[in-house]
């Protein structure tokens, strides 16, 4: 498994023009700490819902950037790219202009480490002097490690997150997906398994794990996401970020090929892998989106699962712990 140890310290500004002095993490316009009853200050990790699928997660004082995209349809944002707080690394989902968008390739700093599929790296470093530099390609359960560089070592370990890809897929089996195989006009996607723990200080395989986070990417819920669970027996997931919508090309008006999870087959994957708490995002900011946050309510109330989602607005900040010492199966 490749190591790569990041200093928060000296990792320096996300974008090659930024202008917000500020590292702090954005000021939320509501928090909401899981579970309910526990106390702001008992928690260490952050996550903050930008807009779209674009969010930030810090634990101990690492900064990862999911899905980057700063231009919108309808005005949701509310941090563009001179707005980001210092940033450590990007977890791109796939190579899509609603996820990375044209802005984001102009401004992003060449050298900041980008995690993403294969097909994203062949197309983040083709691009001649222009091209990112520090890309790492995980394809569908391969993983990396990004080591905290800390003085802060207890029992000989220190923070770090574990990222492996997921499956996920945009058509479905048929003559379409086939066809798009040969065309390349919906690009290949995955998801993303998020392990929040402890590794040895040493270069080691050892990793406790004391969170994992579950990132549905944009996926239809086909035979591949079901090796999940299969692959993860007994490991709890806690939250589940679903990417809905119900996205369609080439729209709404002409629903040829549904390509992301509408509310009815988002709620299978809460049955499929039961995390905690589920948190719905990447539903109502394009005009492609044939099924909105609507339809997912209902379907979850419909399937009994209401006090098991969180429902976060553009800036709102979910809070939890990760102790160290207290740890699942990884």
């Amino acid at each position: 498994m490749k190591h790569l140890e990041i200093d928060p310290e000296t990792s320096g500004a996300p974008t090659k023009d930024h202008v917000n002095k500020s590292t702090e993490m954005p000021e939320p316009t509501t928090t909401k700490v899981h579970p309910p009853n526990k106390p702001e200050q008992e928690t260490n990790v952050k996550f903050v819902l930008c807009w779209h699928a674009t969010t930030i997660l810090e634990w101990e004082g690492l900064r990862i950037l999911i899905d980057p995209n700063f231009l919108h349809a309808n005005d949701h944002v509310h941090l563009g790219p001179g707005e980001l707080p210092r940033i450590d690394a990007v977890l791109l989902s796939h190579y899509h202009e609603d996820h990375f968008d044209k802005l984001v390739e102009d401004k992003l700093k060449r050298s900041l480490p980008i995690i993403t599929i294969p097909h994203a790296k062949e197309c983040l470093t083709a691009k001649g002097d222009k091209s990112f530099t520090a890309v790492h390609a995980l394809d569908f359960f391969q993983s990396m490690r990004l080591d905290v560089k800390t003085g802060k070592i207890q029992g000989g370990q220190k923070p770090s997150i574990k990222v492996t890809g997921m499956p996920g897929k945009h058509v479905p089996p048929g003559p379409l997906n086939v066809a798009n195989n040969i065309l390349g006009t919906v690009p290949p996607t995955n998801g993303w398994m998020v392990e929040l723990g402890y590794a040895a200080a040493a270069d080691s395989e050892k990793f406790d794990c004391g969170h994992r986070i579950y990132i549905s990417g944009d996926t239809l819920m086909v035979d591949e996401p079901k090796e999940i669970p299969e692959r993860n027996t007994d490991k709890n997931i806690d939250p589940m970020l679903v990417h809905l919508g119900g996205t369609t090309i080439p729209g709404p008006s002409m629903p040829l090929l549904m390509i992301t999870m509408d509310g009815k087959q988002s709620v299978q994957p809460m049955q499929l892998l039961n995390p905690d708490v589920t948190i719905p995002i990447h539903y109502d900011d394009y005009d492609v989106f044939m099924s909105l946050l609507s339809d997912f309510k209902k379907a979850v109330i419909e399937a009994g699962l209401s006090d098991k989602v969180v429902y976060l607005d553009r800036t709102d900040q979910f809070e939890f712990n990760v102790r160290h010492g207290i740890t699942t199966v990884c």
